[in-house]
């Protein structure tokens, strides 16, 4: 027992001093032009590694340094650079053959570049594909012939090497990912804790992914699939079918959104992503909380739920909403359309319906969208119902459609002292809350401010109300109103002068000024002097001063005197 326990000492010795002297004895540096080689060829990209050390403990070649050029189209600068490289290999073929066989690769703290330009096209889609990236960057004119054969033995030879290049486990550790467009329109997007692994990765094949990583602001992300056979004329649209977590993704410092837009808000997400290398199907749910959409909104005070179905043309850059349920508490809006991601700016063509929304619920949201009632009032009760069409560049969005609302309150809001400024409407009561029966208009909402047209109000204190007018991007107002009280008291100089009754008349004129914080009231003179002055003044061709309600006050100031008969 003794002698054994000897032998095994010895043994174990004997192993300690060759794994000690072995990294001293065998030059593995003498692999590193083979390692850049093989990996230039498999990525066509340049690949330069850094001073390499070997450990037969880990069974494992370290690099100091790791540089992956990138598409000389969108940069100079690397594409990946790394702390250090790490590559497994299979230890007994390197000591007695001197063969590296590779079985894994880890990229060590890596700092990734990803850029789209204008087109929608990626810097990594030409990974793998035939190094023609020199050549393909200069105008046409200054390319250098290159025989058919040749080409043709280059991109050969690189889609050789892509597919011979296995590994049976990828990872990067602890990454940065840029994520940045050209020109540049914004400082680039930075995710950090990037964590990428590839098992049984290949080229030719399907191979399990896993990906977190966490974003600005503190959320996370974490994907879980499988991808691949990669696809070598664009790695963008290699097949993926994976499930998607994010947690509190903040909308501003995303890349998914353009700042200038003035989104802003946190979310969360849950779904999947698959695509067949062509068209990529996505569903899940989003939840939004504090969500604003306009720049001049303020956060809403409820969370907005999203439930979503939608295909995308991974060529064309376009898309396909089938899909898009949007609720806040009882109130369901669905969302349906399309969209071009092609160009500077995404350009949309979706339909808004949302029948019979109760009001409750939805108040919350619409500071979101820049609507601001009065200082102090608030919406309670009713229904409000939308059927809006949007068109055009996110960044200059039309949407127009009918806005109906029936059954509410505008609580805090004493619409009859407001109205004291006009004589024909003073001394209606409405107490501090404006019951508001129904409310329809025609909406036009653009960057250049808001515009409602048809505008139909019917409240019980007041009576039907008409117009039209526009509130500007500051929340400047400027309406023309007619309010018909017909049958109804009036007073002042109107009841008079039979302004409300007489034959001809519609309605009182006024204006709404001041801003959606604080309206004003003002008696329209212009429209008064140009509608109903004309309609009072209407019998006045007859001649008699009975069928004029003015001629009295036109006979006083406008009657001659009778001229002294002389000598008198």
């Amino acid at each position: 027992m003794k002698t054994a326990l000897k032998i095994i000492g010895i043994v174990v010795a004997l192993l300690i001093v060759v794994a000690i002297a072995l990294p001293f004895v065998i030059d593995v540096n003498a692999f590193r032009p083979r390692i850049e080689s093989t990996l230039s060829d498999a990525l066509g990209r340049p690949v330069k590694v850094g001073q390499l050390h070997l450990s037969i403990l880990s069974g494992s070649v370290g690099a100091d340094q790791l540089s992956i050029g990138d598409d000389p189209k969108f940069s100079q600068a690397p594409f990946i650079q790394a702390k250090s490289l790490k590559v497994g290999v299979e230890v007994m073929p390197l000591i007695f053959s001197k063969q590296l066989n590779v079985t894994n690769l880890t990229i060590e703290e890596p700092d990734v570049t990803l850029l789209r330009n204008r087109e929608g096209v990626w810097n990594f889609s030409s990974l793998g594909g035939a190094n023609e990236n020199t050549t393909a960057s200069k105008p046409a004119a200054q390319k250098a012939p290159t025989p058919a054969s040749s080409t043709q033995s280059s991109s050969s030879s690189n889609s050789s090497a892509a597919t011979n290049l296995t590994v049976a486990k990828l990872e990067l550790k602890d990454g940065k990912v840029s994520v940045g467009t050209i020109p540049a329109k914004r400082k680039p997007v930075v995710y950090d804790k990037v964590d990428l692994t590839m098992k049984d990765f290949s080229f030719s094949s399907k191979f399990p992914v896993t990906l977190t990583l966490r974003l600005p602001g503190g959320g996370s992300v974490k994907l879980d699939g499988t991808m691949g056979p990669i696809n070598q004329t664009d790695t963008s649209l290699t097949p993926l079918d994976a499930k998607l977590n994010i947690e509190k993704l903040d909308l501003a410092q995303s890349a998914l959104v353009d700042p200038t837009l003035g989104i802003t808000g946190s979310a969360d997400y849950d779904g999947t992503l698959g695509s067949d290398g062509h068209v990529a199907k996505t569903n899940g749910t989003l939840t939004a909380t504090s969500l604003k959409l306009v720049p001049k909104g303020s956060p809403a005070g409820h969370p907005v739920k999203v439930v979503y179905t939608l295909e995308h043309d991974l060529a064309k850059e376009s898309g396909k909403i089938s899909q898009c349920d949007i609720a806040m508490g009882k109130a369901l809006a669905k969302l349906t359309g399309s969209y071009d991601m092609k160009g500077d700016t995404t350009v949309v063509h979706t339909r808004l319906s949302g029948p019979g929304m109760p009001v409750d619920d939805l108040e919350a949201m619409l500071p979101a969208v820049g609507v601001m009632l009065p200082s102090g009032s608030r919406l309670k009760g009713g229904t409000l119902s939308v059927d809006l069409a949007s068109d055009g560049p996110l960044d200059r969005l039309v949407t127009t459609g009918p806005v109906k609302l029936a059954g509410s309150q505008l609580s805090g809001f004493n619409l009859g002292s407001k109205l004291s400024a006009i004589s024909a409407l003073s001394g209606k009561q409405t107490g501090n809350d404006t019951s508001i029966q129904n409310l329809s208009t025609d909406a036009r909402y653009a960057p250049d401010g808001t515009r409602l047209d048809k505008i139909s109000l019917i409240i019980s204190a007041l009576g039907n109300v008409s117009g039209a007018g526009t509130i500007s991007p500051a929340g400047n107002l400027d309406f023309k109103m007619v309010a018909d009280v017909s049958g109804g008291a009036v007073g002042g100089l109107t009841q008079i002068a039979g302004i409300g009754g007489g034959k001809g008349v519609s309605g009182v004129p006024f204006m709404i000024q001041g801003t959606t914080a604080n309206p004003s009231f003002v008696p329209d003179l212009k429209g008064l002097a140009g509608s109903q002055l004309k309609g009072l003044l209407g019998g006045a061709t007859s001649g008699s001063s009975k069928s004029n309600p003015l001629g009295g006050l036109t006979g006083l100031f406008g009657k001659k005197k009778p001229s002294t008969p002389p000598n008198q």
